[in-house]
């Protein structure tokens, strides 16, 4: 799979409408639903016994009439009143508010609810021995019933509003977190295939060079070609482990490069000169697979090519402060031109923006007529536990 298709595939992962990514998100738990309803009906009941006994309070010192019935009274409306809020707030959630008609839907659960606050009072006025609380005051008229008909339901029917706010906005809070959390695990995933697509990119490339600079040799050296043979499955032995990882050590790297050089050496054992560095001397830190691979390629190619000369391939390592910086220098044909945006370079710019972000930099060109440069500057990683994706570098 090329990157294109790679990145077509993924980016469809992210291409739901909104309603069908939050059809994709598990509803909210009823048990955090039954917590979070709890925890505001028991504020609404308080609230509303310490009001109306307050106001009862105040009447009682003018006049001896019942307005407001015991406080046990008011405890028990809201105890009745709780299974059936809990059922509309879970109805609520499940209906959702995208159409007008889920929208009047909405309005109906809470007409309905607070329709039925002012009948859940008198059931427990109706109710016997009524947590030994004297019975409230009988014989209303039916204009004061209707009155408090109306004031119950304005009063309940607010807080119902005020709580289905409190519920949806939690609701929505834990969805935006478990999307949240699938876009980053989509991201990692992602990330991961783009690199392998990335290094399975180079293993073909890689082989396919090898491979003709072996049949060069067949003809006229068999014997030549046969020790190239075993150098070139030490060699995929070695691309094969390194494009099972993500990172592997400096060290490791220059020996895998190395060994790709010196079966260049014995075809262009007249042409190619190699200087590497002490390779037992590098510092244990951590560099991207196969990440100097294509650049070391791209060197002996584009030297050799425009003309019969000898040429140099040089390859250097160090560390500047917190950055390790790695080159591979090569001499050319003046003024030969050389492509800067080829396969393998390609994709070293990539791979380091994917697992380094803005915090890598490649500087690929000439130096002068005869030397060609490619460097890379990327973060020093001392431990294996220390890689990381691009975002959580970045």
């Amino acid at each position: 799979m090329n990157n294109r298709a790679l990145v077509t595939e993924t980016a469809a992962s992210f291409a739901y409408a909104p309603e069908q990514r939050a059809a994709r998100l598990a509803p909210m738990p009823l048990r955090e639903l039954f917590l979070i309803t709890t925890l505001f009906w028991l504020y609404v009941t308080l609230s509303n016994v310490l009001y109306a006994h307050s106001l009862q309070a105040d009447v009682a010192k003018v006049s001896d009439v019942v307005v407001f019935g015991p406080w046990g009274q008011r405890v028990l409306q809201h105890v009745l009143l709780f299974p059936v809020l809990l059922v509309c707030y879970w109805s609520s959630l499940r209906i959702g508010w995208t159409t007008v008609w889920r929208a009047l839907a909405q309005v109906v659960l809470g007409v309905a609810f607070a329709s039925l606050s002012f009948w859940a009072m008198v059931l427990a006025i109706l109710l016997p021995d009524n947590l030994q609380m004297p019975p409230a005051a009988a014989g209303q008229p039916a204009e004061s019933m209707g009155a408090l008909w109306l004031a119950s339901f304005i009063n309940f029917f607010l807080s119902y509003g005020f709580g289905l706010a409190l519920v949806t906005g939690f609701a929505l809070y834990q969805r935006f977190r478990d999307s949240e959390l699938q876009v980053a695990a989509l991201e990692r995933e992602w990330s991961t295939a783009r690199l392998a697509a990335l290094r399975m990119q180079l293993s073909p490339h890689t082989l396919f060079n090898l491979l003709h600079t072996i049949r060069g040799q067949i003809d006229w050296n068999p014997q030549v070609a046969q020790s190239m043979m075993v150098q070139l499955a030490d060699l995929l032995r070695r691309l094969l482990n390194a494009g099972e990882r993500d990172f592997s050590l400096l060290a490791d790297e220059l020996r895998f490069v190395q060994l790709y050089l010196e079966l260049q050496e014995r075809r262009f054992a007249d042409r190619l000169t190699v200087v590497l560095p002490d390779i037992e001397a590098q510092p244990a830190v951590w560099v991207p697979s196969l990440i100097l691979q294509p650049l070391v390629e791209n060197a002996v190619v584009h030297g050799l090519a425009g003309h019969g000369g000898a040429i140099t391939v040089r390859i250097e390592a160090f560390l500047s402060s917190e950055t390790l910086i790695l080159r591979v220098i090569n001499s050319i044909a003046p003024n030969h031109a050389v492509r800067r945006d080829g396969i393998g370079l390609s994709n070293v710019r990539e791979r380091l923006a994917v697992q380094f972000g803005p915090n890598a930099t490649v500087d690929i060109g000439p130096t002068d007529a005869t030397t060609w440069v490619a460097q890379l500057a990327i973060p020093v990683l001392r431990e294996l536990t220390q890689q990381r994706s691009a975002r959580e570098i970045s």
